[in-house]
């Protein structure tokens, strides 16, 4: 008997959700209930910094509102760092990652002074590797100084092993059409750089803490929006290396504004505490993302 499938939904309370947060509830919440499987709702809140109280409990009525049932407890990304460092410790283990102390400063002036260079999914410089392969002596001396630094993984060595371990290159299960088994699709964990895992001050990155959360919630399907499909080539290399379960991903269509830009909380654009406020009801909200006609 096949095991009941597992969906999430996993926002970060570090401002108000909007439409597109809503469709991507919505849409993972709408598969989980076809599938006759479960839903579970995860707070992503290591940026410890920008997260605020408020905005999690401005999330949780902003999805009750909308119709959504959850399972409790919550997970709060917060409340496991240690699970994280163990994570972290595993990689270090096995000779994958390395201390970086340059700061964003150092970077911008090394990669200014190489002229044109490659960038990652996001559009950030690559790591141009500073740190990869700095003496043990400098790296003691450093640390002894308490110089901030992150952990870094050595993306070149990291899918080398991991290649070893599955003796196949690395894939990942793309839901094209729901209904339909996932089609294989090759990952390039390679465009990311040697990108950071943990930092000194936060044990972790959303990258990690992604995989770990994914594998010990017994997530079966990831369903969020395209702008995460790159991501998935690094969660995959993870997942492969720290020997977690490969879920099936499903990566939707993205909910635009009128100049073709995707919704993002760092513009405020229009909440649906606003769109509520304003007379919105959860139908036309789910019109208003394509959902219902």
């Amino acid at each position: 008997m096949a095991a009941q499938p597992v969906f999430r939904f996993a926002p970060s309370p570090n401002g108000e959700l909007h439409l597109g947060h809503a469709f991507s509830a919505l849409v993972a919440h709408d598969m989980a209930k076809r599938a006759g499987g479960r839903f579970l709702l995860r707070i992503e809140d290591i940026d410890i910094g920008r997260c605020r109280p408020e905005f999690e409990t401005q999330i949780l009525d902003d999805l009750a509102w909308l119709g959504l049932e959850w399972e409790e407890p919550v997970r709060r990304q917060s409340e496991h760092f240690e699970t994280y460092r163990e994570a972290v410790a595993k990689l270090d283990a096995m000779g994958l990652l390395y201390p970086c102390f340059a700061t964003r400063k150092q970077i911008a002036e090394a990669v200014a002074k190489k002229g044109p260079h490659p960038l990652d999914p996001e559009g950030a410089p690559l790591y141009p590797g500073l740190c990869r392969g700095l003496d043990p002596a400098e790296i003691g001396r450093l640390k002894a100084w308490r110089a901030p630094y992150a952990l870094r993984i050595d993306i070149a060595r990291a899918i080398d092993v991991a290649r070893e371990m599955t003796g196949e290159p690395i894939s990942f299960g793309e839901i094209v059409v729901e209904g339909l088994e996932p089609e294989r699709q090759s990952a390039k964990p390679a465009r990311w750089g040697d990108a950071v895992i943990a930092r000194k001050d936060v044990p972790t990155s959303y990258h990690l803490a992604v995989v770990v959360d994914d594998a010990l919630q017994g997530i079966t399907h990831v369903v969020r929006g395209l702008d995460l499909y790159a991501a998935t080539d690094i969660h995959r290399l993870l997942q492969i290396l720290l020997e977690l379960p490969e879920p099936s991903y499903h990566h939707h269509r993205l909910i635009l504004d009128e100049q073709g830009r995707k919704l993002a909380k760092s513009r405020k654009d229009e909440s649906l505490r606003a769109l509520r406020e304003a007379g919105a009801s959860r139908g036309e909200i789910r019109r208003m993302v394509g959902l219902e006609t």
